[in-house]
This record gives structure tokens, sequence and C-alpha cells, in this order.
């Protein structure tokens, strides 16, 4: 690399959600008390899905992965979020902000590929009930949820390639709570049309491709059922209105901020919030609560942890201690 290329900028000023000083002991308490819950509660489905027999299906083998992927997503930079709301000096390293934009486009790369594989398991035991158990074998939900990872690290290897070597020579705030892409490369001291065009044919077409597939998916399966019966169409379009909307609140954002990256907006920040946060804590709440065998399975992990148990269902050495 050329020395006028040489990066000097050695770290960047996080300008978070708001100046506001008032705010900051709010967003502080709020977005612990969401993080909190967004590692508690998909820890809570990974633990189920792993210990109750019952769940052992490919629906659930990839509700789990779906979790283990949003407590990532959840992770790469909302802890660091929460520490800013409480500091002075809002600063992260180059290689810190490198490190963000890598996690970011890796998880949420790999969730838009598992979203579309749990549409696609619904979709062939929707339409194609009898081949079920055939096409949706263990061979292929590993595949599917591999190919998710690769897809996931192929998007932010390609990203970094045209990003990690950019120039940074003056200008180093950063107007969101993380490095989001396309507000760090409006840093570089060069033009960064070409770069701009690089995250749409990168990141804008595969959110892009990606939220087509979901809810041409959920067409075909809405139609599938309304051919079958007014009741079923019903339950049906009832479960997946909530899908919907997750992958609404999922991609919009997404698909907002990337496919027009040669303009930021204030609410940009604002938006990144929903498939970094509230995404997360979504996901347990529309994939779970409303699955009958997940809450029964969920009442028994939490009676067996939680309920104290009798001094006759204890081994015997406690049992002797006792007396």
């Amino acid at each position: 690399m050329d020395s006028d290329n040489f990066s000097v900028v050695s770290e960047f000023v996080l300008l978070g959600l708001s100046s506001s000083q008032d705010l900051q002991l709010f967003f502080f308490i709020f977005f612990s008390v969401l993080y909190v819950a967004i590692v508690l509660g998909n820890l809570l489905i990974i633990l189920t899905v792993t210990s109750d027999a019952n769940l052992h299906s490919p629906m659930y083998f990839l509700l789990g992965n779906l979790s283990f992927v949003d407590i990532c997503q959840a992770s790469f930079a909302t802890p660091k979020m929460i520490a800013d709301f409480l500091s002075e000096h809002k600063t992260i390293s180059f290689n810190g902000c490198i490190a963000q934009i890598f996690f970011i486009h890796l998880f949420t790369g790999g969730e838009m590929v598992l979203l579309v594989s749990m549409a696609y398991d619904r979709y062939v035991a929707i339409c194609k009930p009898l081949h079920y158990v055939v096409i949706m074998n263990r061979r292929m939900c590993t595949v599917l949820v591999m190919f998710s990872w690769v897809v996931g690290l192929v998007h932010t290897l390609s990203q970094l390639s045209f990003t990690v070597n950019l120039p940074f020579c003056g200008p180093n705030v950063v107007d969101s709570f993380f490095c989001d892409l396309p507000r760090v490369t409006k840093l570089a001291c060069l033009d960064s049309y070409i770069i701009e065009i690089l995250i749409v044919a990168n990141s804008g077409i595969l959110s892009l491709s990606t939220f087509v597939l979901l809810i041409s998916s959920y067409i075909i399966i809405l139609v599938t059922v309304w051919f079958k019966s007014s009741a079923a169409m019903a339950k049906a379009f009832s479960t997946l209105a909530a899908h919907i909307m997750v992958v609404v609140l999922f991609f919009g954002p997404c698909i907002f901020i990337y496919v027009w990256p040669f303009t930021t907006y204030p609410v940009d920040k604002l938006l990144a919030i929903f498939y970094t946060i509230f995404t997360p804590i979504l996901n347990p709440i529309i994939y779970t609560l409303r699955n009958k065998d997940m809450k029964v399975a969920m009442r028994k992990i939490v009676t067996h942890y939680l309920k104290p148990k009798k001094i006759t269902e204890m081994p015997l050495v406690i049992r002797n201690s006792l007396y």
C-alpha cells in the first residue's frame, strides 16, 4: 500500500444514539435490561431445544441456531454501547471498528440465509408433507446451517476487502453507536462513490434478494393452505403474520440503509437498533411464545431447575446431612 493511502486514524469517535446527558442513564438502564433479556431468552431456547427430545426436529434445530446467531448479533456492539452511555469519551480503536464491521455482516448475512432456511422448512412441511422427512433430514439441516455461516463469512470478507485498506487521514467521527459501514466509508480520504456502489452490490442485493425469497415463500404457503381449508388458512395466516412482522423489522432497516448508502440520514442509527437489538429479542417471542410445544418444554425446564426438590428426591448423601 502506498504511503499516500496509509491510514493515520488510530481511533474513531462514536456519537451514540443521543448527545443529551439527561437520556444517558435512561438508555443505560433500558438497553441493559433488553440485552439481558436477549441473552437469557435465547439461551433458554437453546437449552430447551437441546434438552427436550420432543423438539429434536428440523424446525427446532434451525430455531436453536437462530437463537445462537441472535445472541452473537446482539453482542457485537450492544455491550460497548451500554458502557458508552456512562462514558464521556465514546471512542473505539481502528481495529475494533474493523472488527465490528466484520461481525455485523457475518451475523446479519448468516441470519438472512437462516431465516430463508426456516421458511423453506415450513414450505416443505406444509406444501410437501409426505416428503418432509426425506427432504428435511439431518444432513439437509446441517447443510443449511453451514451454508448460512459460509454466506455470512463470504459476505463480510468481501466487505472488508475494500474497507480495511481505505485511507483515513482526517475526520474520525461516526454518527452512530457502532461502526456502520456506510458511515465509516464516508470518512475515507477519497471519493467513496465506487465503494458505495460495491456496498449496494453486496449488502443491498443480499438483503433485498433474501427478503423477496422470504415473502415469496410465505405467499406460496398461504396460497397452498387457502386451497385446503379456510380454518387452516386462518391458522397459517395468524402464525405467518407474526413471522412477517419480524422479517420486515429485520430486513426493512437493512434494505433502507444498504440499498441507498449514498446518503446517510439521522434516522439510520435508530433503524440499526431494529436489526441489532429489537429483532434478537422479538425472535424468541414470535417463534416460541406462540408455539405450544415450546411453551410446554420451557415450562418443564423452568420447573426442573427452579422448583425446590422434595427431600425424597434429593441424593442420599444430601438427605443424610439434613438430619
